[in-house]
């Protein structure tokens, strides 16, 4: 039986919404450029590669002539190679060059990964060139991880030096008078996987990069920025305010003419069950029949998969998710007395470098055969040959669902890709929508690099590097120095002559201002016993994750968090009957400014500054098994608070009462809308629903009216809530089609229950829900 057949054939005629099929391609190919380095197509054609594409071709001129590029190409088409080859190329020349002004100045190229694991594969992947050239080209990672020794080595002698953006800030940047050989040599600057960055990370990142011209400026070098990309939307505009230049100064190489194999994609429920059973998280007995969760359907999907031979990655949302899939599927194939029960395991961020590796190897020689995963594998690591994706969950944006689907089918094998739609809005939606999944654009890149929570931290850090000029003010995005002087107001920096400094009469460093990832402090997790580090977490998510009494899962086995603490929490192995936790909060929603105001029929449409309070207050427990709820158990943690942005609608008490919105009925109208809309704004963002996050009253204190607000997640905001503002009619409407179109009376997970909420999914309304969409829009019109 055909992978695909075996896959196909387990599911019930209910459970499939949709297939789709992709062809494949034959590909063209077009002559080595005249300017490349003979060394490279002679060598390169020793592994079967005789000519390059002809995007690559297109991608290697624009480098070499020294345009700021996009290579926004499928995956597996080759970006690596196009840009490999021009920046190899002038390595070697320059080699051979006898001019004393080359002599001086080697050129080296700054690769920059999203994490240390892609750039220690780029790194397995440079190896055909290293060979080719004789050792002429001389690459080396440099992280966190990396011994003092190699770090010395790479400043010395390396010309390609792959890195990643937290090692770029807080080292090369940082001490960059150690890294003085590389800086004034820097012909380019690569960002690879660039769609992954958006909202505050982007904003980060593109600050980062800003900062690194800056500096190479001040060496005398002038990098090329070329940004790798599986997919993009509107890739000109986005790297151009990335860079912070005009879009027509970026080039864009979007044009796929490589050779793929077809692939195919089946997407799919769960399967109905009849009555409350291990496979059932929820049931609404007045409702259909419930259908098996996601993750246990695409557990059993995968083990299918393996069973008939496939090598096969199975994407999940969560790190808990990735780990009860791997073990669901080694449970599902020891009941089928497969060989392949004990070739499974999990991977995922949080786990220890050498982890990762030895998993990464095991994937790609075989000896495991499925490896259920978070985004971590999302990325161009080098894993071939895979059969099949199984996709737990719509991945939360079509950038991701494309990067996962194109891990299938590398190797000239048909491709077959699975996606198990969960009890959510958006994953529903598109279950009922699939013709045009594959042609669907991608969403918005959305990062704001002017955003004043991050922006500050980086001019101090790059006052510190290099002391700041009126002409450094565009590095920004400023129109003058005005906010230069507000940080010296603030004692932060320095002026004198003219030039702004950090003030290192503090006595800190300004780089520790930045926080790369968002994230606040990692907060690692310690089994108490042993002292064994288990993984990290951010310190975002420490309050709902690993609060004490939590219970945390790694490589399937329970732990039990016996304490937390800013920089630690230690927990112990649950041995008693499996249960899962979920925390409680409370949050408050403050309108600081209203930046834009859209007057409606009977209230108004808005977007401006926030300011959201939080607290868990405690936690649900639930029996793992069947999802019974055990009880609520109160907490005393600290209050957060978080300055962002959000948009939000207003609707007069008398336009309720109108529709039939009664004071009874409201509130769970407008807490099911607010849950149904944050689940659906993924469709026109580059978010997810854990990037964003709501509140809706019957009466706010500050408008005076039912209000509903939308709100980013990250510190000043990180642009989600505002593209849902410009997109609010289309927005709204794609939230009144998955309400109509849900089978349920009362409200399910697949339209108006919320897994984040904290208030236990009450009080919701499902017809109250789509009464007031439907007011919305119509007073908008």
């Amino acid at each position: 039986m055909s992978i695909w057949n075996a896959i196909v054939d387990g599911f019930s005629p209910d459970q499939i919404a949709g297939t789709l099929n992709s062809p494949g391609q034959e590909g063209t190919r077009d002559a080595w450029p005249d300017w490349i380095h003979p060394d490279i197509p002679h060598g390169l054609a020793q592994y079967g590669i005789e000519r390059p594409w002809q995007h690559q071709v297109d991608g290697m001129n624009s480098i070499h002539s020294g345009h700021h590029t996009v290579i926004a190409t499928g995956t597996g088409s080759g970006k690596s190679l196009t840009v490999w080859a021009p920046v190899v190329s002038q390595i070697l020349h320059h080699r051979e060059s006898k001019s004393l002004a080359d002599v001086r100045k080697r050129p080296s190229v700054l690769y920059m990964a999203p994490t240390k694991a892609l750039a220690a594969d780029q790194l397995d992947s440079l190896a055909k060139l290293v060979n080719i050239t004789g050792g002429r080209v001389q690459p080396s990672t440099v992280d966190g991880d990396t011994p003092a020794e190699v770090r010395r080595w790479a400043r010395a002698y390396a010309n390609v030096i792959l890195t990643n953006p937290d090692f770029a800030h807080f080292s090369m940047l940082a001490g960059h008078d150690r890294w003085t050989r590389m800086w004034s040599g820097l012909t380019a600057i690569v960002i690879d996987e660039f769609h992954t960055y958006r909202g505050m990370m982007g904003a980060q990142v593109a600050l980062v990069v800003r900062r690194m011209l800056r500096v190479a400026r001040h060496y005398g070098a002038n990098p090329t920025v070329v940004f790798l990309s599986a997919t993009a939307n509107d890739p000109a505009s986005t790297a151009g305010r990335f860079l912070g230049i005009p879009a027509d100064e970026i080039s864009v190489i979007d044009s796929d003419t490589s050779s793929h194999s077809p692939s195919r994609l089946v997407i799919a429920r769960g399967k109905k069950v009849p009555s409350v059973n291990d496979d059932v998280l929820v049931v609404d007995a007045e409702a259909e029949p419930a259908r098996r969760s996601a993750l246990k359907e695409s557990a059993i999907v995968a083990a299918r998969a393996v069973d008939a031979g496939a090598s096969t990655l199975v994407f999940s949302r969560s790190r808990a998710g990735a780990e009860s899939i791997s073990s669901l599927i080694q449970e599902n194939l020891s009941e089928r007395h497969s060989r392949f029960a004990h070739q499974i395991a999990a991977y995922r961020g949080g786990y220890l470098p050498e982890e990762r590796r030895e998993l990464e190897a095991a994937l790609r020689d075989g000896s495991i055969r499925a490896l259920a995963t978070t985004n971590a594998l999302e990325l161009g690591i080098d894993i071939s040959g895979l059969d099949a994706v199984v996709m737990s969950g719509w991945p939360g944006t079509h950038a991701s669902f494309r990067q996962q689907m194109g891990r299938a089918g590398r190797s000239s094998r048909e491709g077959i890709a699975v996606l198990i739609a969960r009890d959510d809005p958006l994953d529903q939606y598109l279950a009922e929508n699939v013709e045009g999944l594959l042609e669907q654009a991608v969403e918005a890149q959305v990062f704001d690099p002017t955003n004043p929570y991050i922006v500050s931290g980086h001019v101090c850090a790059a006052a510190s590097e290099l002391p700041l000029t009126e002409e450094d003010a565009s590095v920004f995005g400023f129109e003058n120095t005005d906010h230069f002087m507000e940080l010296t107001d603030a004692g932060l920096l320095t002026y004198r002559g003219g030039k702004w400094r950090w003030n290192f009469a503090l006595g800190t460093s300004a780089h520790e201002l930045v926080d790369i990832r968002g994230t606040g402090q990692e907060v690692s997790i310690i089994e108490g016993c042993t002292g064994t580090l288990l993984g990290t977490v951010s310190g975002s998510q420490a309050d709902t994750t690993v609060h004490p009494n939590a219970i945390y899962i790694h490589q399937g086995s329970p732990y039990m968090v016996q304490s937390l603490d800013e920089e630690r929490a230690i927990v112990e192995p649950y041995r008693e009957e499996e249960i899962r936790t979920f925390a409680v909060a409370d949050t408050a929603v403050d309108i600081i400014d209203t930046q834009v105001e859209i007057p409606t029929k009977s209230g108004t449409l808005a977007f401006g500054d926030v300011l959201v309070a939080s607290r868990v207050t405690g936690y649900d427990t639930r029996r793992n098994k069947d999802g019974l709820y055990l009880g609520r158990t109160p907490l005393e943690m600290p209050l957060r608070e978080l300055p962002t942005q959000g948009c939000w609608w207003t609707i007069s008490e008398k336009r309720c009462a109108e529709v039939g919105l009664t004071p009874d009925i409201l509130p769970g109208a407008l807490h099911g809308l607010e849950h149904a809309m944050i689940g659906m704004l993924p469709l026109f963002a580059t978010c997810d629903r854990w990037d964003i996050g709501g509140l809706s009253t019957a009466m706010h204190l500050q408008t005076a009216s039912p209000t509903i607000i939308i709100h980013d997640a990250s510190q000043g905001g990180a642009g989600c809530a505002e593209r849902g503002f410009h997109k609010a009619r289309a927005w709204l409407e794609a939230t009144v089609s998955r309400l109509e179109s849900c089978p349920c009376r009362e409200g399910c997970p697949s339209c108006i229950q919320s897994p984040k909420c904290g208030n236990g999914n009450s009080p919701l309304s499902k017809i109250g829900s789509l009464i007031l969409g439907k007011a919305l829009l119509e007073d908008m019109s």
